[in-house]
């Protein structure tokens, strides 16, 4: 993500989300916590696969019929939206934030790198979702390999701190359940509101959704193609 931000600066400028720039230090810090999480995210990766080799779990490496794999993948995804919704406001209660979500809330101005900035308890939280989900319910390995990149590359864009995504899209009916780069960069700059990773139901029907998101979503957007005014960046 960030070779294509900087490949395409141009066309990103105009979608900066806040005004300031990353603190010093910032990517750096970000970077070193990121691999520290790919290192506990490995290891859960060697559990996972020594569970299916001793038949805790079940992961097939056949290949799927068509409707398995949407079926699995729609599962897989609600699910883990559903896990990280409710493990994120733990994150945030009193007893954990501190210990396990502060490393990542010093990235207040995000950048890709912040996708897996954490401390290794929020880094041992977020690897724990798959294998507890395949303890439930089996997968083919292709849905599981579609689900990790899905969530890599949702996690990197809603860490951009560009918003992407075309003017009207949080209103628009087939979209507006989906979050956005603002969406989460607003949870970033204030911390009390948008929990949610994929989709933007849980913070609407618990009402943990920002006030201001969509004016917020606005002043960032710029159309696809074409040009309008482009409105003030958020400085939160």
């Amino acid at each position: 993500m960030s070779l294509i931000l900087w490949a395409g600066a141009r066309w990103t400028a105009a979608r900066r989300i806040q005004k300031r720039s990353p603190a010093k230090g910032d990517r750096a810090r970000e970077f070193g916590h990121s691999m520290l999480s790919v290192g506990i995210f490995a290891l859960w990766s060697i559990a996972t696969l020594a569970m299916n080799q001793a038949g805790i779990i079940h992961v097939a490496f056949t290949a799927p019929l068509w409707w398995q794999v949407a079926l699995e993948f729609v599962a897989i995804v609600l699910a883990h939206d559903a896990y990280f919704y409710w493990m994120h406001r733990g994150l945030h209660t009193k007893a954990m934030f501190r210990r396990a979500h502060l490393t990542h809330h010093k990235s207040r101005t995000p950048t890709p790198w912040a996708a897996y900035s954490f401390a290794p308890i929020e880094g041992v939280f977020e690897g724990l979702f798959l294998p507890l989900f395949l303890l439930f319910v089996p997968m083919h390995g292709i849905v599981v390999l579609a689900f990790l990149l899905h969530q890599i590359g949702r996690n990197v864009l809603g860490h951009s701190g560009h918003e992407l995504m075309p003017p009207g899209f949080t209103r628009f009916p087939l979209t507006a359940w989906l979050t956005t780069a603002t969406h989460h960069d607003l949870h970033h700059s204030g911390g009390g509101h948008n929990f949610g990773l994929y989709f933007t139901w849980w913070d609407r029907w618990l009402g943990t959704e920002h006030p201001r998101y969509h004016e917020s979503f606005e002043a960032a957007a710029v159309p696809w193609f074409g040009a309008r005014p482009r409105l003030t960046p958020s400085s939160e």
